[in-house]
C-alpha cells in the first residue's frame, strides 16, 4: 500500500465489525506520533497535564531523541473525535515518534488536530491539568511524580519501585524498559524516585482526594519491577502489599485497588487479599511456550511458564475468577527473530491463550507491544507487529469472551467505542458499550 492511510482504510473496509476508533487506536499505541510544538504542553506550570513517563517510556526514541518533546513534554493522552471517519470520544496514551507519520497539530483556527500523511482526520483533545497536579507534597515533590493519573483520571498509578531485579541480558523481559527508563530520566536530571515512601504515597492521595471533588479518580494500581529476593527486607507480596494496606486503612473503599506483581504462591496472594487489593494482575506476557523462554528468560529461570500459569489459575481461588486480569504485551508474538512469522500464526497461539484462561472465567487483557529502542525486540523490530495482527486480535479477543460469556472485566471504566478511558489498548473500546459495567463495589 502506498499510504498509511490506504492501509488503515483497507483494514477498517476488511474488519468492519471492529470499531474504526480502535483500528486508528492500534496504530497510534503501536507506531507513535509525533508533535508540532504548538502541541507540546508547558510541564506542570501549563493548563494540559503532561505525560508522566509512569513505569515504561512508551516512546519510539530516547529523551535526547525526542527533541522539544523531551523538554515540553507531549500531554498524558489525547482524545480523538469527529473528522473524515466521525471518530466517537476515543482516549488514547501518548508514545512520541518523530518519524511517525501521525501529527499532532495546531490548524490555521488554532485548535488542535491529528493528521495523517498530512491530511486532518480528527479532533484532538487533551488533558487538563488536574487541580491536584498544581499542590505539591510536604517534602517538594509533585503529585505526577508519586502518584500519577492515567486513562483520563480514571486510574491512579502507583509505580512505587522504579526499577526491577530481573537484570541484564539474561533475565530481563527483551521488551521491558522499565529500567533504562528510570536511568534515562536520572540521566535527565528529571525527579524519578526509585522506591517510594509509603508516606510519600499516602500524602499524595490525600491531595488526590481532596481536589479531586468529581471523584473522577476511581481505582489505583501498585505495581512496580519484580522482587526476586528482598527489597527493604521484604519479599514481593510484603512489599507490594504494605502499600495497599496503608491506603486501604487511610482511604477505605475510597479506590479499587489493584496489585500487578508477579505471578505468586497462593499464600503471597492471600496475603495481597488480606491487606486490602481487590483485583490481581499477575501478568503471562506471551502465550507461546517457546517465545516466554525467550522474551522472559528471568521469568522462565525463576518461576517457569507451567508453574507461572498454575499459579494465575490458583490465584482465582482467592480472587474469585473475575478479580484476577493477567496481561499480555499483544505484538511481541510477531518479533523477530524468533516471532510467528504469519498474522495466521499468532493469532492461532494467542487465542489458545486467550482460551485457556477464560474457560477459566478469568479475563486477560493486554497492553499493545510499543517497541521501545532500548530493549532488544524493540531494536530488532521498530515498526512492531503488523497492524492487521492488532485488528484480529480485537476480533478473536471479544469472539472468545462470547464464547465463554464473559463481559468485561473490573476496575477498567466503562466499555465500549466513545466511553472507553483505557488508554493502553483498544481491548474495551472494542466491546459492547451496553453491558453492564463491570467494577468492583466500594467496602
Amino acid at each position: 500500500m502506498g499510504s498509511r492511510t490506504a492501509l488503515v482504510e483497507d483494514l477498517m473496509e476488511r474488519f468492519p465489525h471492529v470499531p474504526r476508533e480502535a483500528v486508528l487506536k492500534e496504530d497510534l499505541l503501536r507506531g507513535g506520533v509525533a508533535f508540532d510544538d504548538s502541541a507540546l504542553s508547558d510541564n506542570e506550570d501549563g493548563d494540559v497535564k503532561p505525560k508522566s513517563y509512569f513505569i515504561f517510556s512508551f516512546d519510539h526514541g530516547t529523551l535526547p531523541e525526542l527533541g522539544a518533546a523531551a523538554l515540553r513534554r507531549p500531554p498524558e493522552e489525547i482524545i480523538l473525535t469527529g473528522g473524515p471517519y466521525d471518530l466517537r470520544r476515543t482516549v488514547v496514551s501518548v508514545r512520541v515518534n518523530p518519524a511517525s507519520p501521525y501529527r499532532v497539530a495546531a490548524g490555521e483556527d488554532g485548535l488542535l488536530g491529528l493528521y495523517l500523511d498530512g491530511k486532518r482526520i480528527s479532533d484532538v483533545g487533551v488533558p487538563p491539568m488536574p487541580e491536584y497536579y498544581r499542590h505539591t507534597l510536604s517534602n517538594g515533590k509533585s503529585v505526577m511524580e508519586v502518584a500519577p493519573t492515567i486513562q483520563w483520571g480514571y486510574l491512579i498509578y502507583l509505580t512505587v519501585f522504579r526499577v526491577c531485579q530481573y537484570f541484564g541480558a539474561k533475565e530481563e523481559c527483551q521488551y521491558c524498559d522499565i529500567n533504562h527508563n528510570w536511568r534515562q530520566h536520572k540521566a535527565a536530571g528529571r525527579p524519578y524516585t526509585g522506591v517510594k515512601d509509603v508516606d510519600e504515597v499516602l500524602e499524595a492521595l490525600e491531595i488526590i482526594d481532596r481536589y479531586d471533588t468529581a471523584k473522577a479518580s476511581t481505582a489505583y494500581t501498585l505495581t512496580g519491577g519484580a522482587i526476586t529476593s528482598k527489597l527493604q527486607g521484604r519479599d514481593e507480596a510484603d512489599f507490594y502489599g504494605m502499600y495497599a494496606k496503608a491506603i486501604e486503612e487511610h482511604f477505605p473503599g475510597r479506590w479499587i485497588g489493584k496489585v500487578v506483581a508477579q505471578a505468586l504462591p497462593r499464600d503471597d496472594v492471600q496475603r495481597f487479599k488480606d491487606y486490602g487489593v481487590q483485583i490481581y494482575h499477575p501478568n503471562y506476557e506471551v502465550w507461546d511456550r517457546r517465545l516466554f523462554e525467550l522474551y522472559c528468560p528471568g521469568k522462565e529461570r525463576y518461576v517457569g511458564r507451567d508453574e507461572w500459569h498454575k499459579r494465575i489459575l490458583d490465584s482465582a481461588e482467592v480472587f474469585g475468577a473475575r478479580n484476577v486480569i493477567p496481561n499480555f504485551v499483544a505484538g511481541v508474538e510477531m518479533a523477530e527473530p524468533f516471532g510467528f512469522t504469519t498474522v495466521d500464526e499468532a493469532i492461532a497461539s494467542t487465542t489458545e491463550g486467550l482460551r485457556f484462561f477464560m474457560s477459566q472465567g478469568i479475563t486477560p487483557r493486554f497492553t499493545t507491544w510499543c517497541p521501545e529502542p532500548t530493549t532488544p525486540l524493540g531494536k530488532a523490530n521498530p515498526q512492531g507487529a503488523p497492524l492487521e495482527y492488532h485488528i484480529r486480535l480485537l476480533e478473536a479477543y471479544r469472539s472468545t469472551m462470547d464464547e465463554f460469556g464473559l463481559s468485561s472485566p473490573p476496575g477498567y471504566g466503562p466499555p465500549g467505542p466513545g466511553n472507553a478511558v483505557f488508554s493502553v489498548s483498544s481491548f474495551m473500546d472494542s466491546l459492547p458499550a451496553n453491558e453492564p459495567t463491570a467494577e468492583v463495589s466500594a467496602r
